[in-house]
């Protein structure tokens, strides 16, 4: 080569080299640098077809990442495994591979199919991409086969861009880590919240309540009726709260409508609306509950208490999502979640005929079951000290501190009231309390009375201190011993019990009894 066509070549070169550094300092995106950098060599410096390989290292395979001068169907093709072919053999040695005719080359495969091997006079020039100590893949050019063609001089200057890829490639390995430990610092987080899940305004860490807190997570993503279960008092109205505010319908009405509040004809008008003139007093049309709550929340709370006539409307909107006004004829549609909570045993309602089978399970297609205070003894301080701030906040007082004799009577009463009674109890002895100090005598002395010991020989079962409780534990003794009569026939148990066999085996399961 002479002085004048060698220094036309370096001039070429370093004008490569210029804008490739150009391209690799102008994008993150290494299939993007990668794509001009081939475009740089071929219309810079005249090679062919360009393909940059990459080393996948979980299928220990050579595939093309970018391609210059091959289609989609050809660059599909261009997979190698580690040692096979020269792109294959340069990913498993680490050295470059001159071939300056392809077409008399047997290693060269031309997977590709995109060469005339017969006709063309192609020389392939491969060198390695290598990052620290280890081979990531290839950089390989097609070059027109010529005398004068100085190859060891093409590989040279292809080992130098093969480096410059190996840092976009380092870069890119890095960002993917990054995203990697992002994603997998997300999860972590997203799991540690999973087991931290605590709706607002619902106070309690026992473990009872954190199944109610998962219950919540879970049903506040779908669309499905809800029934809560549990005794006057448990704050059923609180975790219907946290299942709208936690659903995709929290920016939406939440509407309550207290069912056992209300006569079944008023009942009708709030729920469904009226028409001017439908009775007497219907000087305007009003919208009723279930329009009111569209596209939102309609809780329905004690249910258990509406009429006969009542529960066929209600069924009818809960399967068709339509009803009329009183006194209309026009058909409204409304998109509504139901949840719905009781403190009666709606199984035995449905047993005695006063409430409908179909109603009952339309609406208890997920049930929450909510403990009652004395069976979650344990959030006990935590509710007390949330009751006596507020309290305090509300009645300009300063009670800060319950004393020993006064915990001892709080803990040892039953709660019949649940949370409601205990909120009115804390309060009131806020406001009998002159110190800092609440003490026994602060709270009502009706509570003081109920905590008195009972003999042992009044109680009618073991450790059952109210009527509520033995009424539970004299269901589970019937179910017990129906079970056992009948050697385990859920069947035969149900008809001895004078029950549906799907509600024997929902009692069955709300007593744990397998």
């Amino acid at each position: 080569m002479t002085n004048q066509n060698s220094e036309k070549r370096e001039t070429k070169e370093l004008n490569a080299l210029r804008e490739i550094s150009k391209v690799i300092s102008s994008s993150l995106d290494l299939e993007t640098v990668m794509q001009h950098l081939l475009d740089v060599l071929h219309s810079l410096l005249g090679m062919e077809r360009g393909t940059i390989s990459l080393l996948d290292p979980e299928t220990n395979e050579v595939f093309i990442e970018v391609a210059c001068g091959l289609d989609l169907k050809e660059i599909k093709r261009g997979r190698y495994k580690i040692g096979e072919g020269i792109i294959g053999k340069v990913v498993a040695t680490g050295e470059p591979i001159v071939v300056p005719n392809v077409g008399k080359e047997p290693l060269f495969l031309n997977r590709t199919k995109s060469r005339d091997l017969p006709k063309d006079n192609i020389a392939f020039i491969c060198v390695p991409i290598k990052l620290e100590n280890r081979t990531v893949g290839a950089l390989s050019v097609d070059r027109l086969f010529q005398e004068e063609t100085f190859f060891d001089q093409d590989a040279r200057f292809l080992s130098i861009i093969s480096s410059m890829i190996a840092q976009a490639v380092r870069i890119r390995e890095l960002i993917k880590h990054e995203q990697e430990s992002l994603t997998s610092e997300n999860l972590r987080l997203k799991r540690e919240l999973k087991k931290k899940f605590h709706p607002v305004n619902i106070v309690g860490e026992s473990k009872r309540m954190t199944d109610v807190y998962s219950s919540i997570e879970l049903v506040s993503t779908t669309k499905a009726s809800v029934m809560l279960r549990g005794e006057s008092g448990t704050g059923k109205e609180l975790v219907a709260q946290a299942i709208h505010y936690y659903s995709d319908r929290a920016d939406k009405p939440f509407i309550k409508v207290s069912c056992a509040a209300l006569p079944e004809t008023l009942l009708e008008s709030e729920l469904f609306g009226y028409e001017k003139g439908a009775f007497t007093g219907a000087t305007a049309s009003k919208k009723g509950r279930f329009e009111l709550a569209h596209t939102g929340t309609l809780f329905l709370d004690e249910i258990g208490d509406i009429s006969p006539a009542t529960q066929v409307r209600l069924l009818r909107v809960l399967q068709e999502r339509e009803f009329e006004r009183v006194g209309g004829v026009e058909t409204i549609r409304s998109d509504v979640r139901f949840i719905a909570a009781t403190n009666k045993d709606l199984e035995r309602e449905v047993a005695l005929g006063r409430f409908r089978e179909d109603l009952y399970y339309r609406l208890n297609v997920i049930p929450i079951f909510i403990p009652a205070l004395r069976e979650r003894k344990e959030d006990l301080p935590l509710l007390v000290q949330l009751f006596l701030e507020r309290a305090n906040r509300e009645n300009h007082k300063e009670a800060k501190r319950i004393s020993d004799e006064a915990w001892e009577y709080l803990m040892n009463y039953s709660w019949p009231g649940n949370v409601r009674e205990l909120e009115n109890a804390v309060e009131r002895a806020v406001i009998m309390c002159q110190g800092e100090a609440i003490h026994r005598e602060h709270f009502p002395l009706d509570l003081t009375a109920k905590i008195k010991p009972i003999e042992e020989s009044a109680m009618p079962f073991n450790g059952v201190q109210n009527l509520p409780q033995a009424v539970e534990e004299l269901e589970k003794r019937m179910l017990i011993q129906a079970l056992e009569k009948t050697g385990g026939n859920k069947r035969k148990a149900a008809r001895l019990l004078g029950l549906t066999e799907r509600i024997l085996g929902y009692k069955v399961k709300q007593h744990q009894l397998g």
